[in-house]
C-alpha cells in the first residue's frame, strides 16, 4: 500500500485533493456562520461554539465533517506518507509513523466533533487532547517531508553522474 502512495500519479491525485479540499472548508465556514469546530483546541472552545449555531449550522458543519473533513486527512497524510516512503530512504519506517498518526488523530477529531454536531457532546471533551495531537502530528509529518526531499536531494548529489556517448 505505501509502495501505491508513492507513485507519482498517486502523489499528484492527493495534492490536487488536498488543495481542493483545503479550498472547500471557505465555504463550509460561511454556512456554519463562523469558525469551524477543528480549529478551537479544547473542547471547551467547541462547546462554546457549539452554543452559538443554530441548527442549520450544525447540519452544514456535520455534514461538511463527515464528507470533507473525513477526505482531507486522507488526501494530506496519504500525500505525507507517500512523500515520505517515496524519498526519506532508510528512514521512511520510523519518519512514516506521524503522517500516518495524524490520519488517526484527525478522524478520531472529526468523529467527536461530528457526535457534538448530531447533539451528542458527551465525548468533545477529547478534542484537548486530539486537537493538540493532530496538529503537532502535522506539523512533524510536514517537517519530516521536507527533510525527506532534503535527503532525497543530498543522495542525488553525490551519485555520481554517468558519462554521456559522444
Amino acid at each position: 500500500m505505501l509502495n501505491l502512495l508513492s507513485r507519482t500519479w498517486v502523489l499528484v491525485v492527493l495534492f490536487v485533493a488536498m488543495m481542493a479540499i483545503g479550498y472547500s472548508f471557505s465555504s463550509v465556514q460561511t454556512a456554519t456562520g463562523g469558525v469551524l469546530l477543528d480549529m478551537l483546541g479544547t473542547g471547551a472552545e467547541a462547546k462554546a461554539r457549539l452554543a452559538e449555531m443554530n441548527a442549520e449550522q450544525k447540519d452544514a458543519h456535520f455534514w461538511a465533517t463527515v464528507l470533507n473533513d473525513t477526505a482531507y486527512p486522507l488526501a494530506y497524510g496519504g500525500l505525507f506518507t507517500g512523500l515520505i516512503w517515496r524519498f526519506a530512504g532508510q528512514l521512511r519506517r520510523w519518519f512514516v509513523i506521524p503522517a500516518l498518526a495524524v490520519i488517526v488523530a484527525d478522524l478520531a477529531e472529526n468523529t467527536t466533533q461530528a457526535m457534538a454536531l448530531a447533539g451528542n457532546e458527551s465525548l468533545i471533551g477529547l478534542k484537548d487532547v486530539l486537537t493538540p495531537a493532530k496538529f503537532g502530528l502535522f506539523i512533524l509529518a510536514a517537517v519530516l517531508v521536507l527533510i525527506s526531499l532534503g535527503l532525497a536531494i543530498v543522495r542525488r548529489l553525490k551519485t555520481p553522474s554517468t558519462p554521456e556517448a559522444s
